[in-house]
């Protein structure tokens, strides 16, 4: 029981993963998009040099350089990289476990890797990176009929039909196929990969998330509905704070009736001091008080000033799991 107990808490955080239909949508569109830019592309970009030497590494190029461009794009749009970042530079890390970073980590990468595992499946099926990157290495033997003494120089031509010699035009046809095949073999076999790895992703959070079904989807829709309020929020408070500092500058300050209208409701925007930023600021993962739920770090922030427990605020904000 107590093996049992320890391996659930150190993998509750894995619920992170796909906590909401959003990240599953949002990934999807993102797929969606990877593959259009990856057929527009091949239609209108990728030109195989043909020549042996450079034909494997424009291949290879042409695939891992978009993906990697996509992970770097995707690491840095994701709003846990930089809660992550924050939690280091605020607090050193000093209180996320091993469970908690991996199941963090898993987050940032999970959703990182959807473009470029898209871009590189999609270009493996459709053959034509990896028949200009591999058409060279083809052993001329294995082609029956084919004439002797042909090396490398000559298979690197065939990714681009116009300029394989006529006497071998006939072997073109055989060579594009036993490389798509096993360009598209390689594909699919990522496929079921990744199929696998989510579909154990999946059991695992299922398994070890201390949430149900019900409560887990509702956190979802309360960290939502959290980041647009708190963002609407910001905003307003921002424009009200800046209107008061720019009154008090040139005596008068020129408001959209919108604005006039939130400034007479709200009278003034006072500034936030920066320990509060800090205390709603990084990493946060599930917690409970007193049985009660703790869904975010500002849910905690606000629990603990409406009891007025400032020293255990101070104990409970450093604390991740």
């Amino acid at each position: 029981m107590a093996a049992a107990a320890l391996v659930t808490e150190n993998f509750k955080f894995v619920s992170l993963f796909f906590k909401s239909k959003d990240v599953m949508i949002f990934n999807g569109l993102i797929a969606l998009g990877t593959v259009a830019s990856q057929t527009a592309y091949n239609v209108f970009a990728f030109e195989c040099p043909c020549s042996s030497g450079r034909n494997y590494l424009y291949g290879l190029a042409s695939i891992g350089v978009p993906a990697l461009a996509f992970f770097l794009v995707g690491i840095m749009m994701n709003k846990s990289t930089w809660d992550l970042v924050s939690e280091c530079r605020l607090r050193r890390c000093r209180k996320l476990s091993g469970a908690s970073a991996f199941a963090l980590m898993g987050t940032i990468i999970g959703r990182g890797v959807v473009a470029p595992i898209t871009w590189v499946v999609f270009s493996l099926l459709q053959g034509q990176a990896y028949m200009c990157a591999l058409s060279e290495f083809v052993d001329p033997g294995t082609l029956e009929g084919f004439p002797s003494g042909q090396g490398s120089m000559v298979m690197a031509k065939f990714p681009c039909q116009d300029s394989v010699p006529t006497e071998l035009q006939r072997f073109w046809a055989e060579v594009e196929r036993r490389l798509k095949y096993e360009s598209q073999l390689i594909g699919w076999l990522l496929v079921a990969v990744m199929s696998l790895t989510v579909f154990l992703m999946l059991c695992m959070k299922r398994c070890s998330s201390p949430l149900g079904y019900q409560q887990e989807n509702y956190w979802s829709q309360y960290r939502s509905n959290e980041k647009t309020l708190f963002q609407r929020t910001a905003a307003v408070h921002a424009r009200l704070l800046a209107a008061e500092n720019v009154k008090s500058f040139f005596g008068f300050v020129a408001l959209e009736t919108e604005e006039k209208e939130q400034l007479a409701e709200h009278q003034s925007a006072g500034p936030i001091c920066s320990t509060n930023w800090n205390r709603v600021t990084g990493v946060y993962l599930y917690r409970e008080n007193k049985g009660l739920p703790l869904y975010s770090r500002l849910n905690k922030w606000a629990t603990y000033s409406l009891e007025n427990n400032m020293e255990a605020m101070e104990k409970e904000m450093d604390m991740l799991s």
